[in-house]
């Protein structure tokens, strides 16, 4: 593990951030009725699997703290998944864009719970390079 100094240095967040960013992108072209429902659900989760590993990050000095965020962050993920099957199953995005977004997840919530199962590693501050 490289010196990690803030949220931002973390590479599941970068990628949570990268990927939300692109369904951010893909949902602008779905249809306008379904701005309340999948479009705002689909937004909603795959933003939070990134807000919720910044939450974590604020709350490792609680290891039972930090391992529920990310547990909610690894939830959250998985729910973005199903609201991209349901936008691939309505053909609002193609089977390659679904499975694109669907290994990139797969990705998300393996660094997910290697956090989780190694959290004593990130909970104790002296091997964290932290000012």
């Amino acid at each position: 593990m490289s010196t990690i100094k803030f949220h931002q240095d973390l590479k599941v967040y970068q990628k949570s951030f990268e990927v939300a960013q692109q369904i951010y992108e893909l949902s602008k072209t779905f249809p306008k009725e379904e701005l309340y429902s999948l479009t705002d659900q689909i937004r909603r989760s795959s933003r939070s699997v990134t807000a919720n590993v910044s939450e974590a990050w604020g709350k490792r000095r609680y290891e039972k703290s930090f391992i529920a965020k990310l547990t909610d962050s690894e939830g959250e993920a998985r729910e973005t998944q199903t609201w991209c099957q349901f936008a691939n199953a309505c053909n609002y995005i193609n089977k390659e864009q679904f499975n694109n977004l669907h290994n990139q997840y797969n990705q998300i919530i393996g660094m997910l719970v290697n956090m989780i199962n190694q959290s004593e590693k990130w909970c104790s501050f002296s091997s964290l390079d932290i000012e």
